[in-house]
């Protein structure tokens, strides 16, 4: 980025504009009103630095081993992008299609092929109720949806299910259609309806633009551009050849985002149908994994499991962290175990395509606690959740971001739209945050009173109202518990009704069936009232300082 000439260059800080700029070499983009998909664009790369294509394989199942080369991916993607837009499909620009399935090599090939042809991909956690998929199906407004047998019974009967483990979808890989051009697609055009959770408890859809992609793939490949060039000026050999396994889910921004990033950069990627931590080490043994993106449970894991001595796991070179914040402690302690694994850390939420700072190479990596310094061709401001004022390095408030890489809003959710995106274009992250005086990032807290469970977002007022629905209880309130493993869970503080005997088993079970299995409530304590403001609002702080100081036990 050239200098500016009212920002400090080493923290970003202007006192001018009271904004922090980024600090990174500035990542070049296609002009807006070029038309171009976001998958044309990482394909672009992945021809502009491997010609002819790599022969090895792109996609890797860690369960069965099977395999998709490069060339062989690309062949099924057009196939069923030309499938998809003939009889009886009829798929076009704008038409959404609703994804149910756990990581499979067929998603990958999906994602890729309904991309390029302007499909709007709206992936959901094939774990999600029945009434949390009617939800999100309410918002994206399908007009067809692609699942797996073991789950497609969740999806409303009124829509077209195509089955991925069946006869009929292995065949549309290799169809024999004849290929017709790509339509047009401009970068504004709608990617992908990814869901997240607000504060009101419920489920949102966040629009993404080819844009936001494009951006993101560009950073990442500038990245790799640049640590490419700084090894051969330094002598260094050429680093291995990037081999990813994948723990986090496709349907979650941060894999969806690192699959198109994987292509990209013309990397092959292990999937993981579903986590098993014994699993995930014999892959890494097996398959030589360099690379694996995680969430900070998985670092515990990495710590503390004596099952990690009895494996090779001397191919892993990086471990980059984002969903939720890794304490330095847990971070010096994952480093003393694994001395020459770079531990990145990272920072984003799904209405910044999950990528929004990171700590880059190795000395970045040692600012253990920071989530790194924010992305090229973005902008931040810290602003005092009180006053409005912008704040300087080193002072506390909620983080601002701005840049391609933001949403461009809620599907059919003007009100949470305005509220979360002002307009000139800033994301108000609900995220209480500083940045220090070299321009680095650092996670306090959070505004917004999501619970973090491993890399889950968790509505508290969700829980709430499934709580209240319970006869026994008069009145219910939710909050974010500290835990080792999975950062924060679910405790809920209940109110019994007058003469009723609710035991913890009994609530925790009730809502138990009518959530997915990360929104469990996993402890519950019986108090006389529920602390609230005047205007009713609930004190989580202080039930949180109350659970803090009068633990419960862990049912």
């Amino acid at each position: 980025m050239p200098p500016h000439p009212s920002f400090d260059p080493r923290s970003g800080f202007s006192p001018i504009t009271r904004t922090f700029h980024n600090l990174r070499p500035e990542t070049p983009l296609p002009p807006e009103s070029f038309p171009i998909s976001a998958a044309e664009f990482a394909l672009s790369l992945l021809r502009s630095s491997s010609s002819p294509l790599p022969l090895y394989p792109v996609l890797l199942d860690a369960f069965s081993s099977a395999s998709l080369s490069f060339p062989s991916f690309l062949s099924q993607s057009s196939s069923l992008a030309t499938a998809l837009r003939s009889s009886p499909f009829n798929l076009s620009p704008g038409s959404v299609a609703f994804i149910l399935s756990p990581s499979r090599l067929e998603i990958s090939v999906l994602y890729l092929a309904l991309i390029s042809i302007g499909v709007v991909v709206s992936p959901a956690n094939p774990v999600s109720s029945s009434s949390e998929i009617l939800h999100q199906v309410g918002l994206c407004k399908p007009s067809i949806a692609f699942s797996v047998s073991s789950v497609a019974s969740k999806i409303p009967s009124e829509i077209p299910v195509v089955l991925l483990d069946s006869s009929s979808f292995t065949s549309l890989l290799s169809s024999k259609l004849p290929n017709s051009p790509l339509p047009t697609i401009m970068q504004s055009d709608t990617a992908a309806i990814l869901y997240s959770s607000g504060t009101t408890g419920r489920v949102k859809g966040v629009v993404v633009t080819h844009r936001n992609f494009i951006a993101c793939i560009a950073d990442q490949h500038m990245r790799r551009v640049t640590r490419l060039a700084e090894a051969a000026a330094a002598g260094e050999p050429t680093p291995p050849q990037t081999v990813a396994l994948f723990t986090i889910p496709l349907f979650h921004v941060f894999g969806f985002f690192m699959l198109f990033r994987a292509i990209a950069l013309g990397e092959t990627t292990v999937l993981m149908e579903r986590f098993e931590f014994g699993a995930m080490l014999r892959a890494i043994e097996k398959h030589k994994v360099t690379f694996v993106p995680a969430a900070p449970p998985l670092i515990v894991g990495l710590v503390k499991s004596p099952d990690v001595s009895w494996f090779d796991l001397s191919s892993l070179k990086t471990m980059a962290v984002g969903g939720a914040p890794l304490g330095q402690e847990l971070a010096e302690q994952f480093v003393a175990r694994f001395p020459n694994v770079e531990l990145v850390q990272g920072y984003g939420l799904t209405e910044s395509c999950g990528s929004a700072a990171a700590t880059v190479g190795p000395e970045e990596s040692k600012m253990y606690g920071s989530a790194g310094r924010i992305g090229a061709n973005l902008e931040a401001k810290i602003v005092d959740p009180s006053t409005g004022e912008a704040l300087g390095p080193g002072q506390r408030g909620e983080l601002w971001l701005r840049g391609h890489i933001i949403m461009k809003g809620y599907v059919g959710d003007a009100e949470a739209t305005s509220s979360t995106l002002d307009r000139e274009g800033w994301l108000k992250t609900g995220d209480l945050c500083y940045i220090n005086e070299d321009g680095f990032l650092y996670i306090v807290d959070r505004l917004k009173e999501l619970i973090k469970y491993k890399a889950y977002q968790v509505p508290p007022a969700e829980l709430e109202r499934i709580l209240h629905t319970q006869p026994g209880i008069a009145d219910a309130a939710v909050i974010p518990y500290p835990d080792e493993e999975a950062g924060e869970i679910p405790m809920a503080f209940v109110v019994r009704q007058p003469g009723t005997h609710l035991t913890e088993k009994e609530i925790m079970d009730f809502v138990t069936k009518q959530v997915a299995p990360y929104k469990k409530i996993r402890r519950v304590a019986f108090v006389n009232a529920i602390p609230k403001s005047p205007a009713g609002k609930i004190l989580r702080r202080e039930l949180v300082q109350k659970a803090l100081s009068n633990p419960t036990s862990k049912l």
